[in-house]
């Protein structure tokens, strides 16, 4: 698994394995699939080597599956504790079921939580200590947390809020240098407290999307992380070599998500260190593997009783390619679910934001666990009156990435557009990421609600969640003091569960046998 290697400059008296994960989503493994028991049992074989081992997590544990939404996380984090857990780092989806909650498991948790910029702006001081240093032997190794500060947006903005609006939290939001700022500042401070190494646990990503905040700009604009371990993009990376500002070489991993991987960062007394991946199968510890089985016994009952039936995949995958397409183009799934919301809400269109479609539909019994799988997120439906204009910058706002994925681009339901992919966007974000203005020619045309063109000064009624219409997700500010109809009426799951069991009788019909939709959404000059 050794991938690279460079000369330690203190020596350890015996090795020293360093475990990490990120991005596991909820997924728990089992006695054919890596996870959580194989884990626990590599790092008890390294234990019986008579070796140092540390277990880390880089964020994004609790939330992307039913265990996770049915108990709002904690049983993750459970599991995490009994596995041997020794420091995690807040990624942007622990924050997925409030403020409160995951500072309750955060604190109450046995394992220690470090962040070097999530910050409390009332007190202006970090709510999480920034690093933990551990002894191994004579050597001292220091892990620094990094969240994306992207996470306001990629979570829920009013999470981080007061009742009057007001950020409460934040994450060194801004052009890139706040981060890198906050980082080499508890660098330094490591380094002076004795850290003779520092490993950076980062929730920041590798893709451009990820930018001004991914993990290569924050190495190539600080000084004194030997390693950074890496979650957010879901990138494979098995150890890249990237400059730091002196041009030093810092390594980078990433293990993917779901348990594609687990990674480990060793350092041998000779005096040499290296990163890789652990991609296949690997021992099983029954005790870990049983407590599991405990935990999904609880749930089995709710998940596997069916509400409905299809003969056609439901899906956020292009057919041709197999890549990902929900978040960039049209898909049936993304169809079914704005149409679920518009019938729940009883209004004109429904607008559903892609990221929040997490998994694909397969032909045959539909559970609701499978429902839980394709919207984790617990989000309740709300119902605005809006003008047109406001529909349009918001449609505007959704295109604005595109060709490239972006999370809020948005499914509809009682509307079809067309966009101009040859027009620059004209939308400008703020440091946040959420909508500043728009300004010059529009990629958006030929917008039509229900076959007519929409009118500018007309009021609608929209429906969608509360992390869009209320709570600024995904940067959608426009709707947030429009008159609220509707608000925290039902879960999202349980609306697409309500439209198949109701509307549908239980069956999906084959307007949603295409794939690619219904040709609601059009890309000019792609």
């Amino acid at each position: 698994m050794v991938s690279s290697s460079s000369e330690l400059k203190h020596v350890l008296d015996k090795d020293l394995a360093i475990l990490y994960t990120n991005d596991t989503h909820c997924a728990l493994g089992d006695k054919d699939n890596l996870g959580y028991a194989n884990l626990s049992q590599y790092r008890k074989d390294l234990l019986t080597e008579d070796k140092y081992v540390t277990l880390v997590d880089c964020g994004d544990a609790i939330q992307g599956d039913s265990i996770g939404t049915l108990s709002n996380g904690d049983y993750i984090h459970s599991i995490m504790e009994n596995v041997g857990y020794d420091i995690a780092i807040p990624g942007n989806h622990e924050f997925d079921y409030g403020m409160t909650n995951f500072l309750s498991l955060a604190n109450n948790s046995s394992f220690k939580y470090v962040s070097c910029n999530f910050t409390d702006l009332l007190t202006n001081s970090l709510v999480f200590k920034p690093y933990t240093i551990k002894q191994y032997g004579t050597i001292k190794i220091a892990y620094l947390g990094i969240t994306t500060p992207k996470t306001i947006t990629a979570s829920t903005p009013t999470y981080f809020q007061d009742d009057k609006g007001n950020f409460i939290y934040g994450f060194d939001q801004g052009d890139g240098s706040q981060l890198y700022a906050a980082v080499q500042k508890y660098v330094d401070e490591a380094r002076s407290e004795g850290a003779d190494y520092v490993i950076g646990l980062s929730h920041l990503g590798t893709t451009s999307d990820c930018s001004p905040y991914e993990s290569t700009e924050v190495i190539k604009n600080s000084t004194g992380i030997d390693v950074m371990l890496d979650g957010h993009s879901h990138s494979v990376i098995e150890c890249d070599r990237v400059k730091n500002k002196n041009g030093d070489r810092v390594l980078l991993s990433s293990t993917g998500t779901k348990f594609q991987s687990f990674g480990m960062l060793y350092m041998n007394k000779e005096g040499s260190f290296s990163t890789g991946l652990i991609k296949e199968y690997y021992g099983y510890d029954t005790t870990i593997g049983s407590y599991i089985d405990s935990i999904n016994s609880l749930l089995d009952e709710k998940l596997k009783e069916k509400v409905g039936t299809s003969a056609y995949d439901l899906t956020i995958l292009n057919p041709d390619t197999g890549k990902r397409q929900v978040r960039n183009g049209e898909t049936n799934l993304g169809d079914f679910s704005a149409d679920a919301f518009r019938v729940a809400g009883d209004s004109d269109i429904a607008i559903v934001n892609a990221g929040g479609i997490r998994d694909n539909i397969k032909a045959g019994d539909i559970t609701y666990g499978g429902i839980i799988k394709v919207m984790p997120f617990n989000n309740m439906l709300a119902k605005v009156e809006a003008n047109g204009q406001k529909i349009l910058d918001a449609l505007e706002l959704s295109v604005y990435n595109s060709p490239s994925e972006f999370g809020g681009f948005l499914q509809v339901s009682g509307l079809s557009f067309e966009y101009d992919l040859s027009v620059p966007t004209p939308v400008v974000l703020d440091k946040n990421d959420i909508l500043s203005s728009i300004s010059g020619e529009r990629r958006v045309k030929k917008v039509l609600i229900n076959g007519v063109a929409i009118d500018a000064s007309k009021k609608y009624t929209v429906c969608s969640t509360n992390y869009i219409l209320k709570n600024s997700g995904n940067g959608y500010n426009m709707f947030k003091d429009c008159p609220f109809l509707m608000d925290e009426n039902q879960l999202d799951n349980q609306a697409l569960i309500n439209y198949i069991k109701t509307t549908l009788s239980g069956t999906i019909p084959e307007t949603y046998s295409n794939p690619l939709g219904s040709n609601r959404i059009k890309a000019l000059n792609a």
